[in-house]
């Protein structure tokens, strides 16, 4: 894909993690995901994490994660529903108490909560 060939790519097991290099919002990152034929990237293990981190950390951009809040408070799940059964939140994350249920990457592969509308980099999973 387009996604593909100008953003970086990298290969974990029978995933490969692609980024278009732009920043967007949630809503714009995922739409621009599963208009590639992708969702945005949902680490499920920490090889996983550690190549979107890897991603993030050459761009030196914070990038959304394929896991939204719950109904629940508090409770996080990725958007493809699988239960999350790997989490790497920050210290004192995941805080937002529904009022962030979006959640970023920082630069040393640690999860946050944060609200939807903040531009973050789109990294899609393949």
């Amino acid at each position: 894909s387009a996604l593909a060939l100008n953003g970086k790519i990298k290969e974990v097991g029978e995933k490969v993690f692609a980024t278009n290099g732009k920043k967007a919002d949630f809503a714009s990152a995922l739409r621009s995901c599963e208009e590639a034929g992708g969702t945005l990237a949902t680490p499920m293990n920490e090889e996983e994490n550690k190549a979107i981190m890897d991603i993030v950390k050459q761009y030196k951009q914070y990038a959304y994660l394929g896991i939204k809040e719950c109904e629940t408070l508090g409770q996080f799940t990725s958007i493809t529903g699988m239960p999350l059964s790997y989490t790497k939140w920050h210290q004192h994350e995941p805080n937002g108490k529904g009022k962030e249920k979006c959640v970023e990457m920082y630069m040393d592969g640690s999860w946050n909560d944060k609200k939807c509308n903040a531009y973050r980099l789109t990294i899609c999973e393949f």
